[in-house]
Order: C-alpha cells, then structure tokens, then sequence
C-alpha cells in the first residue's frame, strides 16, 4: 500500500494548518485562500489530501514525517494486556478510595452539624417563650373565671414581668 493512502490523524491535519498559517502571516495566501484550505485540512483523511492542500507552496512535500504514521508504543510492550489492566483497576480503585474518604468526610460533618444543634437545644438553645408563660397564661384565666378580677390582675402583673425578663434575657445571652 502507498503510503500517501495511509490515514492520517489529529496530529497531521495539526502541522499542516500550523503551515498554512504561517505561509499566510508571510502573505503568499488571501485570507479566503487561508479559509478554504484550512476547510479541506479538516476534511482530508488521507496523507495524500493534505499533500494537495499544500502542493503549489514553498517548501511542500510532506507536511509530516515517517514516524508520525506509526503505532504508539505501549509502555507495557506486546501482549501485555495484563499488567495495564491491573494498573487500570489500580488507578480506578484509587478513585473510589478517594470518593469514599470524601463521603466519609461530608458525613461526619453532617453528624457534627446535628450534634451541635442536638446539644444547643439540651443546654437551654430553645426557640418559642419560656414555658412558664403558657401555664401563666392558663392560670390567669382561670383566676379570671373562678377568683375574679383580683387574682387575674396579679397573674397578669407576673405574666407580663416573665415576658419581659424572657425577651431580655434572650437578647443578651443569644447573640451571635
């Protein structure tokens, strides 16, 4: 097989457009030439399409060499699909090893968050009015109903003294 029939790659179509540029920054094609070609560079398969891409130009010829058609070498040589398919599972294994440590991670601090919010509400954190109120609350009403206007008011006096201390003393001791 002719070599100008092999297909070409990346690589290739790369050099040859990196010398159509700079045949055009050297003013030997148009800006529409520099399009059109740069088209065909894409579009070529084989290292025959890229020779006509650049053959009416100085210094044309080959836009690659020789050893830009041949195989990569494997680091692990022939046939030693074993040893790069214990590195891939190695390297995939490392992967999950560091996604566990990171899920690890966000659940322990999920943990820590809740404990926190667990043992601010155990040391007196709470949100809503001092529990007294409510039961003062109750005791006013019925102070009201069975002992008249006099019990009710000296409920209402203490009631609204807790109120005051309850807001106070939350404003001072909860800021942050």
């Amino acid at each position: 097989m002719d070599r100008n029939d092999l297909r070409i790659g990346d690589a290739e179509r790369e050099h040859t457009m990196a010398a159509l540029r700079e045949h055009f920054a050297q003013g030997r094609l148009t800006h529409e030439e520099l399009d059109e070609r740069l088209d065909r560079t894409l579009h070529a398969k084989t290292a025959r399409d890229l020779a006509q891409v650049t053959a009416d130009l100085p210094g044309a010829g080959p836009a690659f060499e020789g050893p830009a058609f041949e195989e990569p070498a494997s680091p692990y040589g022939m046939g030693d699909w074993h040893a790069a398919l214990h590195a891939q599972r190695a390297q995939m294994q490392a992967m999950r090893h560091g996604q566990r440590a990171q899920l690890h991670a966000m659940r322990h601090a999920q943990r820590e968050m809740h404990r926190a919010a667990w043992m601010a509400r155990r040391h007196g954190h709470r949100r809503g009015p001092h529990p007294i109120l409510p039961v003062l609350g109750l005791l006013m009403v019925i102070g009201l109903i069975t002992g008249g206007f006099g019990i009710f008011k000296v409920l209402f006096v203490i009631w609204l003294g807790a109120m005051v201390f309850s807001l106070v003393h939350r404003r001072f001791h909860y800021r942050g």
